[in-house]
């Protein structure tokens, strides 16, 4: 979908002001590119004045499009230099970084970098860690590296600090899944959406789309922070490179345009939403109708047009039940009777739900998600729907036919309700999750012989090099947080070895 943040917003009390974002045209904002001098060292150069470009169409240009000058990598934005006040918006408790400790303690950082003065422009680009991803988990990740005494790459002198790292992220704009998520789906229908840290989140209106909100407060984020997140950029590969992460990226608007990093360190924050989950059911190639996943969905009227069969336990597939409800009928299937939580959802409830999760995780096993250990919460909303029948589920159907689904057992357990053996559809709603978006790690061959990867915390435990955020326990908002703090602390200690 193309929500993006609403630059001509007011600002939110308590946040920054907000700082024009990519594909503005305030006079505050100024492009960065990266491009190599003579010795081949790579420099930010600043873009041509906009005085010099061609008019604005009204459309937003992607970083290095056709207006930008050729470049051997990706476009970077940022400020021309970071002030004093920026600098102090970059979080408290980071610890001194006077010349002459530092020199002592990464001399050998520092003599890599001067051999890498003599790399030719088509060299990995050398930096400390890099973070894939941009969501909840890697903005986490980011703050806490910077922290930590971390400089992003595209900052003024990034290229002579002792520690540096880069975000990398393929979504064309700042706020990680949420900027996809459907229009209808507001901050109060929202949950589990939690302040990154040091910014507090601050949403005046509960009608808003979540798809506007929470990327408005991302780009807010990113700004405040001086994180430089070079975007859009997709990492296609991570392999061993003689004791070294060799990541390849590319635009993904331009997939020639590549650019390899070579890492001490990795964050992986890549997420789910790229990795939409559809079950295989029999006659699922007849069926003659629309199928349709969580991920592609846009508006209720949409699917109008007839019966919608909606397969899933989870919240979305609630929130998409009641969206329905007013434009077609609906039929709620489920693999497991649907577990309502009639109790509210403490602290001490998300802390034990995460326990569960990390014991798959840390056994090597595919993580389940939050809600398949929590259960769903019966709001007033759910409880009107459950009431009117909106949310009373099915078993899971036998097979798909040419016009619809079928039972071969109609009969319903406990938390079931009866039905006909066979119902007509228009549409199959597949409200059936996500996986973890990880292939770009294949080569590291981190998977076990449980199909998962076995984790301790955010470290894997084959190669402590690697902190997956945003994975198994840390896959929700506030588990995120934690983890992007435990990410950057087991780095620091992976780098100091």
């Amino acid at each position: 979908m193309d929500e993006s943040p609403d630059e001509t917003r007011a600002p939110v009390p308590g946040l920054p002001e907000p700082v024009p974002s990519r594909g503005s045209s305030g006079e505050d904002t100024l492009e960065l590119v990266l491009d190599f001098d003579e010795s081949g060292l790579p420099v930010p150069v600043a873009a041509p004045d906009a005085s010099s470009r061609p008019a604005d169409d009204g459309q937003d240009a992607p970083a290095g499009g056709e207006d930008a000058p050729d470049r051997d990598v990706v476009a970077l934005r940022g400020e021309d230099a970071p002030d004093s006040e920026g600098a102090a918006r970059r979080g408290e408790g980071a610890p001194s970084r006077g010349e002459d400790s530092r020199r002592r303690e990464d001399a050998p950082r520092r003599r890599r970098r001067d051999r890498a003065s003599h790399r030719a422009p088509d060299a990995p680009i050398e930096v400390d860690v890099v973070v894939i991803g941009a969501g909840q988990a890697g903005l986490s990740s980011a703050h806490h590296l910077r922290a930590n005494g971390f400089t992003a790459v595209g900052e003024r002198g990034w290229e002579g600090a002792d520690r540096t790292f880069v975000v990398l992220d393929d979504s064309p704009a700042p706020g990680g899944a949420w900027q996809h998520r459907w229009p209808g789906l507001t901050m109060a229908d929202a949950h589990g959406v939690h302040e990154l840290p040091g910014m507090p989140f601050l949403v005046a209106d509960p009608a808003e789309p979540a798809a506007r909100a929470v990327p408005y407060y991302f780009a807010q984020y990113e700004d405040a922070f001086d994180l430089h997140v070079q975007r859009p950029v997709r990492v296609s590969r991570v392999s061993d490179e003689a004791g070294l992460l060799r990541v390849e990226s590319h635009s993904v608007d331009r997939p020639d345009d590549g650019v390899v990093f070579r890492a001490r360190g990795l964050v992986n924050a890549s997420g789910t939403w790229s990795k939409p989950f559809w079950p295989v059911y029999p006659g699922q190639a007849a069926f003659r109708g629309r199928q349709l996943h969580t991920h592609d969905y846009r508006t209720p009227q949409e699917l109008a047009d007839g019966h919608v069969v909606v397969v899933g336990g989870g919240t979305s597939a609630v929130q998409l039940l009641l969206a329905l409800a007013p434009v077609t009928t609906t039929t709620w299937v489920t693999r497991r009777p649907p577990q309502w939580r009639d109790e509210a959802f403490t602290p001490e409830v998300g802390r034990a739900a995460v326990a569960l999760v990390e014991e798959r995780t840390r056994a090597g096993l595919p993580p389940q998600s939050i809600v398949s250990v929590t259960g769903l919460p019966l709001t007033p909303a759910y409880r009107a729907g459950i009431e009117e029948g909106v949310l009373q589920a099915r078993p899971m159907f036998s097979r798909i036919t040419a016009t619809g689904v079928e039972w071969s057992a109609p009969a319903a357990a406990d938390g079931w309700v009866d039905g006909p053996a066979s119902v007509e559809a228009a549409t199959i709603l597949w409200c059936t999750g996500f996986r973890a978006a990880l292939d770009h790690l294949a080569p590291l061959r981190l998977r076990g012989s449980g199909g998962g990867i076995a984790m301790d915390g955010t470290a894997v435990v084959a190669d402590p090099r690697i902190q997956l955020v945003g994975y198994g326990p840390s896959a929700s908002t506030i588990g995120a947080n934690r983890a992007g703090r435990e990410a950057a602390r087991n780095l620091v200690a992976v780098l100091a070895r």
